[in-house]
């Protein structure tokens, strides 16, 4: 697309980048240089045109965007305009535009910005097309785009280079279209549920709220060491205490872990907490949001992801831990009274775990081994072991559990949420057994906030609080297979010419 191939052999890219960079010399000796043109003026962009073909047949409209490509036949020629919305085609007349312009239009690139005025009309073969009567350059393309027919393929410079992926591949534009309107979404449904949306520090001395490493900086004003938030509980939290009922974020959050396909060490999170409900009332939340964000941006309720069907439109499946782990690996946990009866039936299962684990975390590995792959349709996995959840309530009828659900779709966890603890003591307890693990060398372990118990100690309403994973919902909800599908900028090692 950017140049014939001769004989057979690639074209040489320097070589066409040289002489891109002489025509941008020749435009400027000449007094035309591009890149001082300040401002083009818009009146529509491509889709609309023809959606709107009736009524703008005739009409004079201006749009702009990068040259994709170029047939230059003689007297007459025909280039396509991408913008926002999609391609336009155009047809560029000499006679209409003048000499000296139609001479400057064939010296044009594959890539440039041009701004085009001129008639909508259709062309003998049908096609919706703008007739020219004025083509500006508005910016010289010095590289060259990838050859149209091979187009941008390779994952790891489309990850690098999002900005060239976005202009070879229309359906990744679209998969973050659709993913601003997910945020969109959210926003508006929380915020018709009384929601207030708030920001909270990344910076924190204290990075609590999660099982997670953080990454850790140095804050040269104050002299003190920092680490990056891995959770937007704690501050959250502490909204609640000041009376603010209702509370939302959506922010990044950092976890000093691998990369995978569902793994970035960055990533956006939401957390939300009412006041005066419980785990029951995150779990309504949850379905009726999920419903309105796919019908909203998707306009159904069911998803396809990867050939497989999800209905969000039905009533999400509701079951504990342990039915779970009975269901899908035949061992009935009710049974299981001691470490060692636990221990052994991990032995019998081949399920591994360390020296460190209790009871409830060897049933959390049980879930994890048999269970969460069957999870496919929206389920809620309740009730989950007090080990594993040191922010959350426990069940008063049964205090080894506590009022905890992860919301599951396609095998993975969607979402994490309580019924939030607000017993002060209590919370020291857990803070205390979570500072033995680190102790013993978990790094994923939380530190004692004192601040945060001190607004605890002020009092905490009843609570329902939840954490959602705002990239793995817009995968399922785009269809993306991997989580740096749905990050603009994912995370990457440095090339070494990069360092």
């Amino acid at each position: 697309m950017a140049a014939q191939q001769n004989n057979g052999q690639e074209p040489d890219l320097n070589q066409l980048r040289k002489v891109r960079r002489e025509k941008l010399a020749e435009l400027q000796t000449s007094g035309k240089n591009p890149f001082e043109i300040t401002k083009y003026d818009v009146t529509h962009h491509s889709q609309e045109i023809k959606d709107r073909f009736d009524e703008m047949e005739g009409q004079t409209v201006t749009l702009a965007g990068r040259m994709m490509s170029k047939r230059v036949m003689g007297k007459a020629s025909f280039c396509n305009i991408q913008d926002l919305q999609g391609n336009m085609q155009s047809y560029v007349a000499r006679d209409s535009i003048g000499e000296e312009e139609y001479k400057a239009f064939k010296k044009m690139d594959i890539g440039d910005i041009v701004g085009l005025k001129g008639e909508v009309f259709r062309t003998k073969t049908g096609e919706i097309s703008i007739h020219a009567a004025e083509v500006t350059l508005l910016s010289k393309s010095l590289q060259v785009l990838p050859e149209k027919f091979h187009g941008l393929t390779d994952t790891d410079i489309r990850y690098r280079q999002r900005y060239v992926d976005l202009i070879m591949n229309p359906e990744v534009k679209d998969t973050f279209i659709k993913r601003s309107k997910i945020l969109s979404a959210i926003r508006k449904y929380l915020d018709g549920q009384g929601f207030m949306e708030v920001e909270t520090p990344m910076l924190v001395s204290n990075a609590g709220g999660a099982a997670a490493r953080p990454f850790e900086t140095h804050f040269n004003a104050l002299g003190e060491d920092f680490k990056l938030r891995i959770s937007l509980e704690l501050y959250l939290k502490r909204l609640i205490v000041g009376g603010m009922e209702r509370v939302y974020e959506i922010g990044r959050v950092f976890r000093n872990e691998g990369l995978d396909t569902r793994h970035n060490p960055e990533f956006t999170l939401m957390e939300l907490y009412q006041a005066f409900t419980d785990y029951n009332g995150m779990m309504d939340l949850t379905e009726n949001l999920y419903r309105h964000v796919a019908q909203e941006v998707l306009g159904t309720t069911k998803i396809v992801y990867n050939g497989v069907e999800m209905d969000l439109g039905r009533p999400f499946e509701r079951i504990t831990m342990v039915d779970a782990v009975k269901k899908y690996a035949g061992v009935d946990w009710n049974e299981v009274n001691t470490l060692e009866e636990a221990r052994a039936l991990a032995d019998e299962h081949h399920v591994e775990y360390e020296e460190r684990h209790k009871k409830g975390d060897i049933l959390s590995l049980f879930f994890e081994e048999f269970a969460e792959e069957h999870l496919i349709q929206p389920t809620f996995v309740m009730d989950h072991p007090i080990e594993i959840s040191p922010l959350t309530k426990k069940k008063p009828e049964n205090p080894e559990y506590v009022e905890r659900f992860e919301f599951f779709m396609n095998g993975w966890e969607m979402a994490n949420a309580y019924s939030e603890l607000n017993d002060p003591i209590d919370q020291r307890e857990r803070f205390k057994a979570q500072e033995e693990l680190l102790a013993q060398g978990d790094e994923e372990a939380n530190t004692t906030d004192e601040d945060f118990l001190n607004a605890l100690e002020i009092g905490m309403p009843p609570t329902g609080g939840i954490g959602f994973g705002i990239d793995r919902m817009c995968m399922l909800l785009t269809d993306s297979a991997a989580i740096r599908d749905v990050l603009l900028f994912p995370t990457m090692k440095s090339l070494p010419n990069d360092k």
